[in-house]
């Protein structure tokens, strides 16, 4: 079966911020709605070994996704691959979901072309991935780092199940029990 997750090597991002423009672009989003922030974390280090990191974030698309359930209306759906996304028509904008998801990736649309509020998300551009099964979500197909890898979990042979399994990878409050399925690699002060 497939289970898509994505990895981000924190050592090749460089805060550039092409995922967040090429994420924004192909969803239309208005400008109060980011589904790719990219976090500054900071300078780490002492003069002179001083380095700057960043914390790309999106949707965790979990395996147990919280925001799921709790939907009143069914608009909140995860797909049999893992994809955690919304069927607008459905969606009330009650919040329920957008209260419910631990990583804050869920926003009510406020300057939609749509008569109707609804609540948006990162779907790993399940869209475009529908009508080309061979294509990469936006932003990791603009990555010019190659700093994020989509692919099959489930698939021996795919990069990110290479990467999972050779080399140590963190996921955001695991702890929570809702296994994130976005996997990064630490950084090691932008250097690969």
């Amino acid at each position: 079966m497939t289970r898509y997750v994505m990895v981000i090597d924190q050592r090749r991002c460089i805060g550039c911020h092409s995922c967040t423009v090429a994420c924004r672009t192909w969803n239309e989003l208005p400008l109060d709605i980011v589904y790719n922030p990219v976090v500054t974390e900071g300078v780490k280090g002492t003069w002179p070994n001083v380095h700057r990191s960043w914390l790309p974030t999106l949707c965790m698309h979990c395996e147990k996704p919280a925001c799921v359930p709790c939907c009143p209306t069914g608009a909140s759906h995860q797909d049999e691959d893992g994809v955690v996304w919304i069927d607008y028509d459905k969606c009330m904008a009650c919040l329920a979901c957008v209260n419910a998801c631990p990583y804050g990736m869920r926003d009510q649309s406020k300057l939609q072309p749509r008569l109707h509020q609804f609540v948006r998300k990162c779907t790993f551009c399940r869209d475009h991935r529908a009508a080309d099964p061979g294509a990469e979500p936006y932003c990791v197909a603009t990555c010019h780092q190659k700093a994020r890898i989509f692919g099959d979990l489930d698939d021996p042979n795919s990069e990110v199940s290479k990467l999972i399994g050779s080399v140590e990878t963190v996921r955001l409050m695991e702890d929570l029990g809702t296994g994130p399925q976005i996997y990064y690699i630490p950084e090691l002060g932008g250097k690969a």
